[in-house]
């Protein structure tokens, strides 16, 4: 019992049970008969006779098994390695130096990716034939870079599908070349930069098609195609620009861009001007160029020149001629183009002529008999079935679903009294229809029509050959007004300027519209200088003297929403093609040029990607006077290459070419002598009486516009507010149909 040394009351204490104190006995007489370690120097340890040991006790150290560590090493590397990212389905690890991956080859990109251009796929195989193949030589898809192939439209995709058909020799076997003809606007330069991506990176084989690949361009375009291919591909190629520096300078560079080798080109793609190209070709014809793109290819129409015989000499089987005009003012002209991408398909130059050119000119001039018509027809569908196997050509229709609409006009202004007496008096003294023989113009039959475009421009455009007495301008000056001066640009003396100023002043006071201004000849951007420093207007000028790199700072402040300039000034011949002008909707052609090619480049500047606002586009001409003639004669060249390359079957014939040799005429008592010669059965005493065809736009024939006489059909509130100016007559028409009602 245990005795308490507190007041508390003790615990109660159960008594022990006779096993439990049978146990406690045993265990002491155990300790007694144990002596201590010390003693006996036994490293045994005591155990307790409750429970057992959850393992031997032991001063040694337990070794495992060694077969069961081996199949625990094994069962460790036989689980196969997890990428750990949630989801991951893609490649396991870059492929190890020296090690050939097994099995199939695979693509560089997933062809049944959603949204994937596949460029190339191979043919089904079967199970057996599967089990036959070589692996290391099995064909793999060619799949578009998703970068691109998600930025691409749909026509866009079709092109460069044909593209690559093309320069793969798939569409025409032993020929590896093709012409890209669509209009402007459509992204001729993206579709290019995706072939040149897809050539250099992969093909069927495994392996990239090419090393190097070239793009010739006018030298305004060199700047931009960098920029364009930086814009697209963003750093993941190098391309080399070479649009300037020494002569050494540049051989270096092409020296060391055609040195280049291997699967990884340092700089795979060269970036050059025609000029520089043509005084640099012999360094770039010691080696080969996998694939050579030409710009603005109708330059090479001219088989004779040596542009066109330096690109033909280079060591390039794949050849790309983008224009977008093919035809301008031949179908020898045409042949050139042909032949150069594809040597020897439609015959040499002289069977060219003989089995095509002569039929189909025949068929196409208005006074054709029926035999020479049909003819005709036959050997343009002959040419047709050929070319188009090589030719791909869009019309700026399809940009309908991308662009605002546009309102293109022919305006036709009469000529001032002192314009009109000055142009009589030179076609009295000069008498140059006498040296137009068989439709050949003699040398000085072309100065005499310069200074008839230049006057129907403006009087002081001829000033100093009448103060000179030039021939057709004797006895001139006394027809100015007294105290006349050319320092001052003074409007009213031209109907065309006159019509110009309306047009300027009621856009800047009724809108925030910019304008694009384009002539031929530099003296009159030097007038429309003079008349915006009247009118206090901003503007920008670009002609030949501009530098490329200071033309590209200037198209991108004037593109720029916030800059103040209200007109951008444009020489047609100084490189216009190619710029993105979209800053302005608003263009004026103030002169024709003899070539359709030169004034759609310069009116397709502002209707392009990226324009937000609906366009206008104002052709001025002369009424009655030589520039009449040059837009007739556009449009026959127009209606030729419609018909070759645009496979429109219903083109007017209009204008024979008798009629196009009446050039130093003036009709003094029309309001529109183009008007008069379409024959126009849709107007009665010069006014419409029924609507365009339905359907037609601003692509069709001429015939098929909407005709003005006067300001109530139009629907450009600018030109009806200029129609008083000088407007004697309008031939208007829209891109789409949504354009109607526009106000």
């Amino acid at each position: 019992m245990w005795c308490g040394v507190t007041a508390d009351p003790p615990l109660p204490v159960r008594p022990w049970s006779a096993p439990e104190l049978f146990c406690l006995d045993s265990v002491f007489q155990t300790r007694k008969r144990q002596k201590p370690v010390s003693e006996t120097g036994s490293g045994e340890c005591y155990r307790s006779p409750f429970r057992k040991p959850l393992a031997q006790l032991t001063n040694r150290p337990h070794c495992l098994d060694s077969s069961q560590h081996e199949a625990f090493i094994r069962s460790i590397l036989s689980k196969p390695f997890k990428v750990p990212i949630p989801n991951y389905k893609g490649p396991l690890g870059l492929r190890a130096l020296g090690i050939k991956r097994g099995g199939l080859r695979s693509p560089l990109h997933d062809p049944f990716e959603e949204g994937a251009l596949v460029l190339y796929e191979p043919p089904l195989l079967s199970a057996h034939d599967q089990l036959k193949i070589d692996k290391d030589k099995a064909p793999v898809h060619v799949v578009v870079d998703p970068v691109l192939s998600r930025v691409l439209r749909p026509h866009q995709r079709e092109g460069v599908k044909f593209l690559w058909d093309c320069v793969t020799s798939r569409r025409i076997p032993g020929s590896h070349g093709c012409i890209m003809a669509d209009e402007m606007g459509l992204g001729k330069t993206l579709q290019c930069i995706t072939l040149m991506w897809t050539l250099l990176r992969q093909s069927p084989d495994c392996k990239p098609e090419i090393e190097k690949a070239m793009v010739v361009s006018p030298s305004s375009l060199v700047r931009n195609w960098y920029n364009e291919v930086e814009k697209w591909l963003g750093g993941r190629i190098q391309p080399l620009a070479i649009d300037g520096g020494s002569k050494e300078e540049i051989d270096r560079k092409l020296v060391g861009f055609m040195n280049q080798r291997g699967l990884r080109v340092p700089s795979p793609i060269l970036i050059i001007s025609y000029e520089t190209f043509r005084l640099h070709a012999e360094a770039l014809q010691k080696g080969s160029v996998g694939l050579v793109i030409c710009d603005e290819g109708h330059r090479l129409k001219n088989s004779e020149n040596q542009t066109y015989q330096a690109l033909n000499s280079l060591n390039t089987p794949r050849r790309v001629l983008i224009s977008g005009t093919p035809i301008q003012n031949d179908l020898l002209e045409y042949f050139s183009l042909v032949h150069f991408v594809n040597s020897g398909i439609l015959g040499t130059a002289q069977e060219f002529k003989r089995h095509f050119e002569i039929p189909i000119l025949k068929g196409r001039d208005a006074d054709a008999s029926e035999a020479e018509r049909h003819k005709g027809e036959e050997r343009l569908k002959e040419l047709i079935s050929i070319v188009n196997r090589c030719l791909i050509r869009r019309t700026s229709d399809i940009l309908s679903k991308y662009l605002p609409v546009k309102i293109e006009q022919v305006v036709c202004c009469r000529l001032t009294p002192l314009q009109a007496e000055l142009y009589k008096n030179f076609l009295k003294q000069a008498k140059p229809v006498e040296e137009l023989k068989e439709g050949k113009i003699s040398v000085s039959s072309l100065s005499s029509i310069t200074s008839l475009k230049k006057l129907c421009n403006h009087p002081a455009l001829i000033h100093d050959k009448c103060v000179e007495e030039e021939e057709g301008f004797m006895g001139a000056l006394d027809l100015f007004p007294a105290g006349y001066s050319t320092k001052s640009v003074e409007p009213q003396l031209s109907g065309k300027m006159l019509v110009l100023d309306y047009i300027l002043a009621v856009t800047k006071s009724t809108s925030n519209d910019k304008v694009v201004l384009v002539s031929n000849y530099t003296q009159t951007l030097d007038l429309f200088e003079k008349l915006c420093r009247n009118r206090r207007y901003l503007y920008v000028r670009l002609d030949g003297t501009m530098s490329i790199k200071k033309r590209a700072k200037i198209v991108e402040r004037f593109n720029s929403p916030s800059s103040p300039e209200f007109i951008f000034m444009l020489s047609s011949k100084a490189g216009g093609c190619g710029l993105n002008l979209i800053g302005a909707n608003r263009l004026v052609m103030f002169d024709p040029d003899w070539n359709p090619a030169n004034d759609e480049q310069a009116m397709a500047r502002v209707w392009r990607d990226g324009q937000k606002k609906t366009c206008y586009i104002y052709r001025l001409l002369s009424t009655g006077t030589i520039e009449e003639k040059i837009f007739q004669r556009q449009t026959h060249k127009k209606a030729l290459s419609s018909c070759v390359v645009d496979e429109e079957q219903d083109v007017e014939r209009h204008f024979s070419l008798g009629e196009l040799k009446e050039l130093f005429t003036l009709n003094e008592t029309t309001t529109s002598d183009t008007h008069d010669k379409i024959k126009c059965r849709r107007c009665v005493n010069g006014h419409q009486v029924r609507p365009p065809p339905e359907g037609s736009d601003c692509t069709s024939d001429l015939s098929q516009w909407n005709h003005c006489a006067d300001k109530r059909g139009l629907q450009d509130s600018v030109l009806k507010a200029a129609w008083d100016a000088a407007v004697t007559f309008a031939f208007h028409h829209h891109s789409h149909e949504e354009q109607r009602g526009i106000p």
